[in-house]
């Protein structure tokens, strides 16, 4: 099975790394979807995640699920270079991470916006999306 991105489909940040993760994912790894959408939810739930109160991207691989800054650093490893290299911070304390990612998940709507709905997507990204 596919390693799946859950993410917040109203917010900027959030979209913009879809983006950018689709346009680097050269081998189509991944698949996606928002944690509003019932896929999303449903994975978060039977993880015992609320869907209504998510702070972080999630990945999802090989039935394991994981948050903040695990998510991210797994996902970039998997971009292949120079993305993979930020795997290295993988040595840095979780704890010292999620500091970092915290704070910029609580401020990701004052910075980067937040949108009215969730992310469309295109025709040709269409098959990488759960819902």
């Amino acid at each position: 099975m596919n390693p799946i991105i859950i993410f917040d489909g109203v917010c900027h940040l959030c979209n913009q790394s879809v983006d950018f993760v689709i346009n680097r994912d050269k081998k189509g790894e991944f698949r996606y979807t928002a944690n509003q959408m019932q896929a999303g939810r449903d994975i978060l739930l039977e993880h015992g995640k609320d869907p209504e109160a998510v702070v972080s991207v999630y990945l999802l691989e090989d039935g394991v699920l994981y948050e903040k800054s695990a998510a991210a650093l797994r996902i970039a490893r998997k971009l292949g270079f120079p993305w993979s290299l930020a795997y290295a911070f993988v040595i840095v304390p979780t704890p010292l991470r999620n500091l970092v990612y915290d704070w910029i998940a609580r401020n990701r709507y004052k910075w980067f916006g937040k949108k009215e709905s969730c992310r469309l997507p295109t025709p040709q990204e269409r098959a990488l999306f759960l819902d």
